[in-house]
């Protein structure tokens, strides 16, 4: 289909430079009817209901992808002397020898020199337009007094993946996009929590499936705000990284977890650069952001005593400012809620705390990450290391670990106690606690 349309476009621009370069007339400047197939670009095209130029604008944006020497071919043939041509707009790359397309190579290819018509066809690179709402492409930013449409079109990079391949490959953790897709391979079942902790995970589910229609089908969109910001607070292990994962597993949405030591920085306005970096690509994703260990960035705004202090809080206001204007879920986690500036609290939707597991929620978590029953010694008393040891999730997992792998290297073939209370003295040293003989 791609290869298809690629054809049809160049004789859409055919046709434009026979009429400006050679007199001929023609009636028209956008691609001709072309048959659909079952491609991720049909069905984009099909599902949107794309119109002509609009067809015209999704591939002139995606064709320097798939063949590089598209506009230079073109051009060689129209103008084989040589010459400036900045009617049609391209501009040269960095890194790329061919010609890339411009705003204003949309809006010649379309349009002409019809001026009514050429601002009728820039209202496709506005905000409210399919194109800006779905992140497909934009027009990116110009030096100050220079033409808008003189900027480089630019197709996102997911879309030219699915175009191209017909899936889209996760943005890799970089100081481009400072974030990392997380996964789990775990089901509810294997979480464990206060019957009111899942409730309110529940009600977050709820707005995950349903939100987007209540905003389309009823007619909301301009009533609520967009997005919903939520704080899970509690001690480290509690399960607010596993919850996360999970709520992204059953509702189908990828979550990315950001990496705030690749966000910080210490140089006046970086800090910010890389927040709008990673929000501009989350932006109409359906991904979950998740910042583990907030403190460190939504932490208490302080009284300004120097210039380092006012920078800072700038920070913490523009990622205020990012995260409630975000139309996705935005989940931090932190060690205790009294640590998040008040700015951020007053602006969440809900609060989920995650407490210590009691001696019966131990017990369910050393049942659940136990392995198989015969890799097991019968000499093991869940119910007494449940209730003597005050563990958390997490705690429970490493020790586990830790004594299947000193049983495999012993030799032997079954778990012992000897082996699982190695690893509580090993998790109690770790985080400074007396483990009581």
């Amino acid at each position: 289909m791609v290869s298809k349309l690629v054809l049809t476009l160049r004789k859409v621009i055919e046709q434009r430079l026979k009429q400006e370069l050679r007199g001929i007339s023609v009636k028209d400047s956008t691609l001709p009817q072309v048959v659909f197939d079952n491609s991720e670009i049909a069905k984009f095209i099909q599902k949107h209901n794309l119109s002509q130029p609009e067809i015209t604008t999704l591939v002139i944006a995606l064709v320097p992808h798939v063949s590089p020497e598209f506009f230079s071919n073109i051009i060689a043939e129209y103008l084989p002397n040589g010459g400036d041509f900045p009617e049609f707009g391209c501009v040269k790359g960095k890194n790329h020898r061919g010609l890339l397309p411009t705003g204003e190579t949309v809006l010649y290819i379309i349009s002409g020199h019809d001026i009514e018509k050429r601002m009728e066809m820039a209202k496709m690179f506005e905000e409210e337009h399919l194109f800006a709402q779905k992140g497909v492409l934009h027009i990116e930013a110009v030096p100050a007094g220079e033409p808008k449409m003189s900027g480089r079109l630019i197709m996102d990079d997911e879309f030219v993946d699915l175009f191209t391949s017909g899936k889209i490959s996760s943005p890799k953790l970089s100081s481009d996009f400072p974030a990392q897709r997380i996964s789990t391979d775990l089901k509810w079942t294997d979480l464990v929590l206060k019957e009111k902790t899942l409730d309110e995970i529940k009600e977050l589910e709820t707005w995950l499936n349903y939100n987007e229609q209540l905003m389309s089908e009823w007619g909301m969109r301009n009533k609520i705000k967009p997005g919903y910001r939520v704080l899970f607070y509690g001690p480290s292990g509690t399960g607010k990284t596993l919850t996360t994962c999970l709520l992204g597993k059953y509702t189908g949405r990828d979550v990315y977890r950001v990496d705030l030591s690749m966000v910080i920085s210490k140089y006046i306005g970086e800090t910010e650069k890389n927040l709008s970096g990673l929000f501009n690509k989350a932006e109409h994703k359906n991904w979950i952001l998740f910042f583990d260990e907030a403190d460190s960035l939504f932490g208490k705004r302080t009284n300004i005593r120097d210039a380092h202090d006012k920078y800072a809080n700038q920070e913490v206001s523009y990622l205020l400012q990012r995260i409630e204007a975000h139309s996705g879920l935005v989940i931090l986690a932190s060690n205790m809620k009294g640590n998040i500036d008040s700015a951020f609290t007053r602006r969440f939707n809900a609060f989920v705390e995650f407490d210590a597991p009691d001696a019966s929620e131990r017990l369910k978590l050393w049942q659940v990450y136990m392995p198989e029953s015969n890799k097991v010694s019968r000499t093991i008393r869940l119910e007494q290391l449940a209730k003597t040891y005050e563990l958390t999730g997490a705690n429970i997992v490493n020790i586990i670990h830790y004594a299947g792998l000193l049983t495999i290297k012993d030799k032997n073939t079954q778990l012992e106690n000897e082996a699982l209370m190695a690893g509580i003295r090993k998790e109690y040293k770790k985080e400074g606690k007396i483990l009581q003989k």
